[in-house]
């Protein structure tokens, strides 16, 4: 039985982590260091807010099963970086209810085992894009993208382009413009994709 460190556990989201009402749980531990990050904790070494196993963290999910199979529904992985705990994720999957959906938050800045692993149990996949740009990425998060381009160029050889998978592509204040994200949308248009969240970050300097 497997573990992992979460930073938190937050129920009843609606169409905001994936289709249906979902239990968003998110995970210690990320390969980024993203300017803005919302979620400080997953990078400290005391940030850990527990730790469960696939079977304490079924146990406590099954509370909603009812709303998660009324509404299409199930359990939104982020983080941190989602990816990172595969293993957990793929156990989870092989005692949860079938009818139960699985949704990722991810930067895709992982190795490609990892995304092989989880791609026939992920019902939508949620990335985090930032921008295209290598030089702008970069600046933003601290370490290069060439994992995730690879990454989605593998997911559109495999014909994940449609609703399965919804790619954000912020503004970032500071680091990159309304021009940077057309772009990349245009980059990712070529590439087949054509699910787009595109929004502004709102930055509260006081904080960094």
């Amino acid at each position: 039985m497997l573990s992992a460190p979460l930073i938190g556990k937050s129920r009843h989201r609606l169409a905001i982590d994936g289709q249906g009402v979902t239990t968003l749980v998110a995970f210690h531990g990320c390969p980024l260091c993203c300017a803005y990050c919302l979620n400080h904790s997953c990078l400290e070494p005391g940030g850990v807010w527990r730790t469960v196993t696939t079977d304490e963290l079924l146990r406590e999910v099954k509370i909603d099963d009812l709303y998660f199979q009324a509404t299409g529904g199930g359990i939104c992985f982020g983080g941190g970086e989602p990816l990172l705990r595969a293993g957990f994720i793929a156990e989870f999957a092989s005692i949860m209810p079938q009818e139960w959906k699985i949704t990722v938050e991810t930067s895709l800045n992982v190795g490609r085992s990892q995304v092989e692993q989880l791609l026939p149990l992920v019902s939508q996949w949620i990335v985090d894009v930032k921008d295209m740009s290598p030089y702008i990425y970069k600046r933003y998060a601290g370490k290069d993208n060439r994992r995730v381009v690879d990454n989605l160029k593998w997911l559109a050889q495999q014909g994940i382009t449609d609703s399965r998978i919804l790619l954000r592509l912020p503004l970032i204040a500071g680091y990159n413009t309304a021009d940077d994200v057309a772009r990349s949308r245009a980059e990712l248009q070529q590439m087949g994709f054509s699910q787009f969240d595109e929004f502004a970050y709102v930055v509260r300097r006081s904080n960094y």
